[in-house]
């Protein structure tokens, strides 16, 4: 039975995912993920095997398929939150 170590959701769906990794201080994107991702708040969990796999490929055991550009922001110059006001 799942249950999200988030929210404590107990609904899932399997999916395919991206996941964004630093590895040796360097960004990875890894696509096609297979995961379980709680329906209620979007978490994804993966299976152990999953996990090894994931590990092997970005640690030179698999090959890179493209390389793209990764925008990167910073939070500070993010604009403040104004939250909407009550009626």
């Amino acid at each position: 039975m799942f249950r999200c170590i988030v929210c404590h959701g107990e609904r899932s769906r399997e999916e395919e995912v991206e996941m964004v990794l630093k590895v040796n201080g360097r960004h990875v994107k890894v696509e096609g993920v297979p995961a379980t991702v709680c329906r209620r708040c979007g978490e994804p969990s993966f299976s152990a095997e999953t996990t090894e796999r994931t590990r092997l490929l970005v640690h030179g055991q698999g090959r890179v398929a493209r390389t793209d550009p990764l925008p990167v922001y910073e939070f500070a110059s993010a604009p403040a939150f104004s939250p909407a006001p009550s009626l």
